[in-house]
């Protein structure tokens, strides 16, 4: 009688472990949404466009005009990294209404204006000469 008790307690505790188990796997759920085609393109096209951006930042030659408007290259970088996809947007109907040859001028002058307009707003202390308007 007592070895009849034993084996049903063992029996009894290998089916509580596999039901804490089974219930145990199925209250792990994972949380995912579809995400819309149109979402996943954006995503990739703004990341595209930085890393362009920053490529052409790479350039001697833009660097250079760039230190002569008195913008460091490492800040701009991070400005760069920053852009909101409106303002990637913006930027890439501008370079696409530029003339071949001239994207480097047409960047620099760009990136220039939004530098002294994000300057004003307080959101950036790139040139001295730019007073917050907050202040």
């Amino acid at each position: 009688m007592m070895k009849a008790t034993s084996l049903q307690h063992t029996w009894i505790a290998k089916f509580l472990i596999g039901l804490v188990l089974l219930l145990g796997l199925q209250t792990m759920s994972v949380n995912a949404a579809i995400i819309p085609t149109d979402t996943v393109i954006q995503t990739e096209q703004q990341q595209f466009t930085k890393q362009d951006l920053l490529q052409k930042l790479e350039s001697a030659e833009l660097q250079q005009q760039l230190l002569e408007m008195g913008v460091d290259p490492q800040i701009l970088e991070e400005r760069i990294a920053s852009l909101t996809p409106a303002e990637i947007s913006d930027l890439n109907n501008q370079l696409e209404q530029q003339p071949a040859g001239e994207g480097f001028i047409g960047l620099a002058a760009f990136l220039f204006v939004v530098f002294i307009i994000t300057d004003a707003l307080c959101a950036t202390d790139l040139f001295s000469f730019v007073n917050c308007i907050n202040r």
